[in-house]
This record gives structure tokens, C-alpha cells and sequence, in this order.
């Protein structure tokens, strides 16, 4: 969250394959990936209200993300690896902030594709696999956060195919709130243009700078 294999050379890994065995894999397998493109599901639910959007979401080496929402309203999530730039164009606003000081978790993505290891991002890591319905070839990870982001989100679960491509991530948040997103079409490797991680906003538009 692929159409090339691990770069660990194993293929699919085995099932039996210990915990420290399988998270060297998956991070072994993005080593070589120097960009990502994916079609992108996107659920927020909380206190009985759901929110569904979706889109394309591309990702580069340098910490660079574009994440393009189609429905239901068009709006561009974008980040040059060090600042962070949501672009609504129906309200004519655009908001600046840091990458350091961004709670989305859509942000942690881009480490896929840099300097990608899980101890960094999360405290512990374990196998979940009974926690969801899923493909019997496929694998579920719970990931816990580090101390001082306890307050940000409780846990993270992922689901990878035997290619290690993240086909499902949910975050569960303190208040009970849990956002999903669903990858397909997954590909890697896939020709980006520079221009794409950078934005001009049209003139009029209103810019909110939370740096």
C-alpha cells in the first residue's frame, strides 16, 4: 500500500517464518522500490457516522507522497518530504504544515519507500491473524506506538499479500475512532514526474500556514 517481488529473493515467505524473520523480510522487500502507485479506499468511522473517500495515492523516495481524492469531493493531500499541503479546491483553502508535527497517519506512509524500519515507527510489532477475515496466503500485523504517541493512536493493523504489499491498514484512535484504507493496483517502480510532489495553488486561494 505491487507488481515487483521481494528483493530478499525468498518469494512468497513461509508461514512458519519466526516474527524477526518475516518484518526483515517485508522491510528487505522495499529496499529497492523507488516509487509506488496505488488506487486507495479510504474509511473514517466514529460515533456511528462513516466517511468514505477514495482516489490514487503516489509515493517516492525522499519522503514524497501525493495522495489524489476522486470522491466524493476532489482534494489533494501532498507532501515534498518535508512540508505537508492539503489543497481543497471547492473551499479555495490550503493548508501548510510540518511533516515533524503532522498527526496523519498518512504521513508514516511515505517511510515505505525510506529508511523503512518498523522498530523506528512503532514500539512493538506482533502477528495478528486472527484478528481479521482474510486470504489464508496473506498476513496481519498489529503494530503498538512509541511512548510520547500513545495520545495519537492506539494501534495499527496491516494486512500484507505473500509480496509484502500492504493490501489493508487501519488505525485505531484513543477516541474510538478507526480510519481504514484498502490498496489495489498496486504498483512499483512506476515512472513519476518531479512536478507531481509540488503544488501551485490557484490565485485567490486562502493559505493556512501551521508551521
Amino acid at each position: 500500500m505491487l507488481a515487483a517481488r521481494p528483493a530478499c529473493g525468498a518469494g512468497a515467505p513461509a508461514r512458519s517464518a519466526s516474527l524477526e524473520e518475516y518484518l526483515r523480510q517485508f522491510e528487505s522487500s522495499y529496499r529497492e522500490v523507488r516509487s509506488l502507485r496505488a488506487e486507495f479506499t479510504q474509511t473514517y468511522v466514529l460515533g456511528g457516522r462513516t466517511r468514505l473517500e477514495s482516489g490514487t495515492v503516489y509515493l517516492a523516495r525522499g519522503g514524497k507522497m501525493r495522495w489524489d481524492y476522486q470522491q466524493p469531493k476532489e482534494k489533494i493531500f501532498l507532501s515534498d518530504g518535508k512540508i505537508l499541503l492539503l489543497y481543497i479546491p471547492e473551499e479555495k483553502q490550503l493548508t501548510r504544515s510540518s511533516v515533524k508535527a503532522s498527526e496523519d497517519f498518512r504521513a508514516p506512509l511515505r517511510l515505505l519507500l525510506s529508511r523503512f524500519n518498523l522498530r523506528r515507527v512503532f514500539s512493538r510489532v506482533e502477528f495478528a491473524d486472527k484478528e481479521w477475515e482474510h486470504d489464508p496466503a496473506n498476513q496481519v500485523l498489529r503494530a503498538y506506538p512509541k511512548r510520547g504517541f500513545e495520545e495519537d493512536y492506539r494501534e495499527v493493523l496491516m494486512e500484507l499479500d505473500p509480496e509484502f504489499n500492504i493490501l489493508r491498514l487501519q488505525v485505531l484512535y484513543p477516541d474510538q475512532g478507526v480510519m481504514e484504507f484498502r490498496f489495489d493496483h498496486l504498483e512499483r517502480n512506476v515512472a513519476l514526474k518531479p512536478s507531481l510532489f509540488s503544488f501551485a495553488p490557484p490565485t485567490g486561494t486562502e493559505i493556512i500556514d501551521q508551521r
